[in-house]
């Protein structure tokens, strides 16, 4: 009686075996923590919910592009970072998340497709076949810093047209999780001139631009607002939200900052959109501005932690010539390549078995050429080290 937009019988994987049978023993270290609420981080609670407080938990007015202060909220947030938004292009949703869901509600009719970047965090496929549209990958290449592959673009637009199936948008992460690498100018300037031949939308999910390890000019956020793009037709989506930038994903709060030539249509199509299910808090909304100024804080907290982290893996690392870490340019994860001796499941399985130590497993975010693990760079440092001890243990060096 369920609908074939997903398999929905997907049994439990033998990962997922070890890894309830190792909780059950209550020594279960988990690299692969993504809630930033859940590591110790010093949050302002006191001030967070005086702000809440002060947000008028009494007053709804409904507004489907967002309340205007906090439409203008996010536009002050960008400007802070040196990226001028017209707080008319901006839109409030409930999460980076939902503004997939209302893009592609816009963008997509039933039997379209949308490219998907890989790797990446497994969640697009998930998304685009909620809305009833074919998820079709492009790969990402590395060769010391990653990069998008133009080729596998044209090859996925080339499979869409086979399918029968009109492509209609391009996701690029930017920067990815969890390869931690940006999209650069030189890479618009190309997807510019992709989206306009084949007529697509291009969304940019920017939720973990914050957290850029050092400044690099070449990099381009938010695309949105990039002049490569400006003159294209096809509209381009930017996302953010309070989940990442602010270390608040309780609190339920994305956007979308439109751009493109298509804007002014695009806006008044979301608007409808929106407007069905105006699914965003009001006090949040009117605690916006407060909250952005009490989220830079929690936000450095997180990019010492992440990077003391980062330095400690790289650390250890040192001292096992088999293992490496791969390069990044942000975000809360690191990608560790280890011998191809056996698969990268297989590692991670035996690390939960053997040393009570739970990664991620390359070929959950579709890494290939090798063996990889990916390990979230936000628990305590003092449960990372241990986590780390035990895990090199295993890994042989």
């Amino acid at each position: 009686m369920w609908s074939a937009r997903l398999d929905w019988s997907t049994p439990e994987n033998a990962l997922a075996a070890r890894v309830l049978d190792r909780r059950r023993r209550a020594d279960l270290l988990d690299l692969t923590e993504s809630n930033p609420t859940r590591v110790g981080i010093d949050y302002p609670t006191g001030a967070l919910r005086e702000a809440l407080a002060r947000a008028h938990p009494s007053r709804y007015e409904p507004a489907p592009l967002g309340l205007t202060a906090a439409r203008a909220a996010v536009a002050a947030q960008y400007a802070s970072a040196g990226a001028p938004v017209d707080p008319g292009r901006v839109v409030i949703t409930a999460s980076s998340s939902e503004s997939c869901a209302l893009l592609f509600k816009l963008l997509c009719d039933p039997g379209d497709a949308v490219l998907i970047p890989e790797p990446s965090y497994p969640l697009y496929d998930y998304l685009v076949r909620l809305e009833d549209a074919a998820p079709i990958p492009y790969r990402l290449t590395f060769d010391g810093a990653w990069s998008i592959d133009h080729a596998s673009i044209d090859h996925a637009l080339a499979e869409a047209a086979a399918r029968g199936a009109r492509a209609r948008a391009i996701v690029v992460v930017s920067p990815n999780n969890p390869t931690g690498g940006f999209v650069k100018r030189d890479e618009v300037a190309r997807l510019a001139q992709t989206a306009a031949r084949a007529r697509l939308a291009i969304i940019a999910d920017e939720v973990f631009a914050p957290y850029a390890y050092a400044a690099d000019a070449a990099r381009v956020t938010p695309v949105a607002l990039a002049p490569e793009l400006a003159a294209a037709s096809p509209p381009v989506f930017s996302l953010g939200g309070l989940s990442k930038s602010c270390g608040l994903p309780h609190l339920k709060l994305g956007w979308i900052v439109v751009g493109g030539q298509e804007a002014e249509a695009a806006l008044a199509a979301l608007e409808l959109i929106a407007d069905t299910y105006l699914s965003v808090g009001a006090p949040v909304q009117n605690a916006l501005a407060e909250l952005f100024a009490l989220g830079a804080g929690i936000r450095a907290a997180i990019a010492a932690r992440v990077a003391a982290n980062r330095a400690a893996l790289a650390g250890a690392l040192a001292a096992a010539p088999a293992c490496s870490l791969l390069p990044a340019e942000a975000g809360w994860a690191a990608i560790v390549r280890v011998p191809a001796v056996r698969t990268d499941e297989a590692w991670a399985a035996e690390l939960v078995t053997q040393a009570g130590v739970l990664v991620h497993p390359g070929y959950f975010f579709d890494m290939r050429g090798g063996a990889f693990l990916v390990v979230s760079l936000l628990p305590e440092p003092g449960m990372f080290a241990e986590a780390l001890r035990r895990t090199l243990a295993v890994l042989g060096t």
